[in-house]
């Protein structure tokens, strides 16, 4: 049966044959290499200078440990300057489809500005050079460290936070599993924006987006492909690469989820959530109408991306017990 896809938003879709001139709908195998180069058009990552803002954070770079044998890891750090108290740590994991990216994309330093939070960015080795389990254990390793220095970099080891988007969002996920599981670090909230959780990929909204948008069926497969090889779509993927191969979803921090209504993860996203509320955990979900993937960093003038960027803010209040 073909299934008619949910319609875009018309303020973020008015914006997107030009994002899809620099981030097709579609990434095959063969366009990794490239989607590794800056695009002309993406807005160029950000310096050290830039992070700092004018002095409103210290940045710094740190290589930590990495996992039993493997490389060590490199961390980002941006603190609010002349915070005398430890403050809450945003442990951030970017996004990329698991083949791109770097830890200098999509710091989020307005949260920290508006709420004093320490930023830990971290940069893991990416698929297919290196496949599952690489990113996650990089990622792990980066929060052992974390947690353990938290106090050094400005930060409290009791209220770190789980941050990320897209792919980043599989692996928050997943580092949250191996916590609970490892019995290491635990995080008191995790937000999981877009999360890329089952490598299936067989959803009606991963058939319904297939070639629109921004990160459609065939470029997920890429991802995942690049990840877990022949094991993809098998059923021995780990739940600590696939999120949504977990068998038990409890004893997990809250969650914040978001995706939109209009793109390949809709659907895995909210069965996740629905399963940790199955659990008996809680979970915060969010379903914005007319979303394509990671909208309100591509469009982040636009209504919904104000709302949707609003409500990732209320949630971190809540969480924290801050007030505006």
């Amino acid at each position: 049966m073909v299934m008619t896809p949910p319609p875009f938003d018309p303020e973020i879709a008015a914006r997107l044959d030009a994002i899809n001139e620099w981030l097709p709908p579609t990434i095959t195998p063969d366009m990794i290499p490239a989607g590794r180069q800056l695009p002309t058009g993406m807005p160029p990552l950000p310096t050290n200078e830039e992070l700092a803002g004018d002095g409103l954070f210290e940045v710094e770079e740190r290589t930590v440990p990495g996992p039993p044998g493997a490389p060590e890891v490199a961390l980002l750090i941006c603190r609010p300057t002349g915070v005398t108290e430890p403050r809450p740590i945003v442990y951030n994991i970017h996004g990329g489809g698991m083949v791109t990216g770097t830890h200098r994309l999509g710091v989020p330093l307005d949260w920290a500005e508006e709420l004093g939070l320490v930023v830990v960015s971290v940069e893991y080795r990416l698929a297919p050079e290196h496949p599952h389990p690489a990113p996650v254990e990089d990622c792990y390793a980066g929060l052992l460290w974390t947690a353990e220095h938290a106090k050094e970099i400005g930060g409290d080891p009791d209220r770190v936070i789980l941050v990320g988007g897209s792919a980043g969002g599989g692996l928050a996920a997943a580092v949250a599993l191996l916590a609970r599981d490892r019995g290491g670090p635990r995080a008191i909230g995790q937000m999981l924006m877009c999360p890329m959780l089952d490598d299936r990929n067989d959803t009606p909204s991963a058939h319904q987006m297939a070639g629109l948008g921004v990160f459609d069926r065939t470029s997920n497969e890429t991802g995942w492909g690049a990840l877990l090889g022949e094991a993809r779509g098998t059923a021995d993927v780990s739940p600590y690469a696939a999120p949504a191969r977990a068998d038990d979803l409890s004893g997990l921090p809250p969650a914040f989820i978001d995706v939109g209504s209009a793109e390949t993860f809709r659907d895995e996203d909210v069965a996740y959530a629905s399963r940790i509320w199955q659990a008996g955990g809680i979970a915060e979900l969010h379903v914005w109408p007319g979303g394509f993937h990671g909208f309100d960093s591509l469009v982040p003038e636009a209504a919904l991306s104000v709302d949707a960027r609003a409500a990732k803010l209320r949630w971190l209040r809540r969480l924290l017990g801050e007030t505006a």
